[in-house]
């Protein structure tokens, strides 16, 4: 077995680590804890780049002095804000109820005794279609084991649901539940998810070309012809650069992919597409991995890869080139699929200010979760860090 090497990370990962710390308001601790790192050196980057959190002062509102409402107009107001308060409360009910779902009499009946001390029972009965006299009825009756022992897998897949942010599916679910020695199976998951309206969070489509392989460099031979496998870490590297929407404009995102654990070796945002960008992704991937010599990346024909200073610096390391074939998304079909899970699951549910708000969340789903958590169904629904340790 191979001694572990120490972990390197650059000024950039550094700085976004810090910036995490200072713009969230969580504790060192705990963001330490989501990327992997020990206390003491993220406080140590906090203390060097002096990223202090300063209280914001609340400023005073002037007082205006209040007009006293008459009698009539006092009652008007009360009943339109019961009227109010009645309508937000079956606009929540039928949100949570998911109605266009077909429940059954026991599942309304469920939601209403859950529930029962948000909403009132007479009300829910309305909104769900079923009597009040029918839920008191079915609460006086004993539960039945079968029920019971859904009700507590549901409380379970809702819990793995929320941990994960609402980006698993009822095959990662049952992975994670696995893992944890929860023993169900699959189609039972995913039988519940669906009566209970669980479901994963779905994307928006949306395409900004990125690629411009009209140039006169050279192009390398696609040395993998679609055979994705890989027998070790830092055997194949697969590159490629996508693109995030924010109100100052894109935000493009360049990455590379250890074909092995399918982690994100090295990555690197900025406001352009220059070969600058595509360069410091693959400088971040070399100094953290340190890969041998023979290494084959893989991207597609887009001028940053085939540019003589990108060329100059896999030369350097040893490292061989590939490229797909032209306008050929399906020969570095991984690197897709990462950029469509980083979509489906983060940035089409998210509205960005400005590039770096955009470059911070990117920073913690790519190094908090993406590598250190999500299970990937492509490795046996393990994490691309498990599988980088089952192999060391």
């Amino acid at each position: 077995m191979e001694a572990r090497q120490r972990r390197s990370f650059t000024n950039d990962c550094k700085r976004q680590a810090v910036d995490l710390v200072a713009s969230s308001g969580r504790s060192i601790g705990s963001v330490a804890k989501e990327l992997g790192l020990r206390d003491s050196v993220l406080r140590r980057w906090v203390e060097q780049r002096g990223a202090g959190r300063e209280p914001t002062a609340t400023a005073r509102r002037p007082t205006t002095q209040a007009t006293v409402p008459s009698a009539d107009h006092a009652a008007e107001i009360a009943r339109l804000q019961r009227e109010n308060e009645r309508l937000r409360m079956e606009r929540d009910i039928l949100k949570k109820s998911n109605r266009d779902l077909c429940w059954d009499a026991d599942m309304r009946f469920r939601f209403i005794e859950d529930r029962r001390a948000d909403y009132p029972v007479s009300l829910m009965c309305d909104m769900l279609g079923v009597s009040p006299a029918g839920y008191y009825a079915w609460r006086a009756r004993p539960e039945s084991r079968r029920s019971a022992a859904n009700r507590a897998l549901v409380d379970d897949i809702e819990r793995v649901h929320r941990e994960a942010c609402g980006r698993y599916g009822s095959p990662r679910i049952h992975a994670e539940l696995k893992a944890q020695g929860r023993g169900a199976s699959r189609g039972r998951i995913e039988r519940l998810m669906r009566r209970h309206g669980i479901r994963a969070i779905m994307a928006r489509p949306r395409r900004v070309r990125t690629t411009d392989s009209r140039h006169d460099f050279p192009i390398a031979p696609n040395l993998l012809e679609q055979n994705f496998t890989a027998a070790a870490p830092n055997r194949i590297w697969l590159a490629d650069i996508t693109y995030v929407e924010t109100d100052q404009g894109w935000l493009y995102l360049a990455t590379v992919m250890d074909l092995y654990s399918r982690k994100i070796v090295g990555w690197a945002m900025a406001d352009h597409l220059r070969a600058d960008l595509p360069l410091a992704a693959l400088r971040m991937a070399i100094a953290a991995q340190r890969p041998g010599a023979g290494l084959i990346h893989h991207s597609d024909r887009g001028v940053q890869y085939a540019s003589a200073e990108y060329r100059k610096m896999m030369q350097s390391a040893g490292l061989r080139a590939s490229m797909s074939r032209k306008a050929n998304c399906y020969d570095n079909a991984p690197m897709e699929s990462f950029f469509h899970t980083l979509k489906t699951e983060l940035v089409h549910h998210r509205h960005y200010a400005t590039r770096q708000e955009a470059t911070r969340d990117i920073f913690a789903y790519v190094e908090g979760f993406y590598n250190r958590t999500r299970r990937h169904s492509a490795i046996g629904y393990l994490s691309p860090i498990e599988m980088e340790l089952k192999a060391a």
